[in-house]
């Protein structure tokens, strides 16, 4: 049995809240789990202690017996401490499109003529 330790999402509409839980990989999200070893409440401020809650015991129990941590489950561990951090590549996600890229070359060239004016003027006085 392929395990995975995951969110199960929970709230209302428009205020999430979920579950960490570990789960039968082809069970759904918000379907049958085995155990529930925590809570995230995304709401919550970022340096909040409450927003995201482990057993770390039933992780680690989970974790030994061969469960794989989603991604985003695997970054609260990172936080945690309790595994190691990986290299993510970002690849080109994170990078500007080209019509940005070439506002802000445009952008770059008017501040440089802007700041060339004054100077032209200050020397030719």
């Amino acid at each position: 049995m392929a395990m995975k330790i995951r969110l199960a999402r929970g709230g209302s509409k428009k205020r999430p809240f979920y579950r960490i839980v570990a789960a039968d990989s082809r069970m759904p999200r918000d379907g049958r789990f085995i155990e529930k070893l925590g809570t995230y409440n995304p709401l919550l401020p970022k340096d909040s202690e409450d927003r995201v809650k482990m057993n770390m015991e039933r992780v680690q129990y989970w974790l030994d017996q061969g469960a794989q941590p989603t991604d985003r489950i695997s970054r609260f561990l990172e936080a945690a401490g309790t595994i190691d951090k990986k290299e993510r590549a970002n690849l080109k996600k994170g990078e500007p499109g080209q019509k940005a890229k070439d506002r802000a070359e445009e952008k770059a060239a008017k501040a440089a003529e802007a700041t060339q004016a004054p100077a032209e003027q200050e020397a030719a006085s």
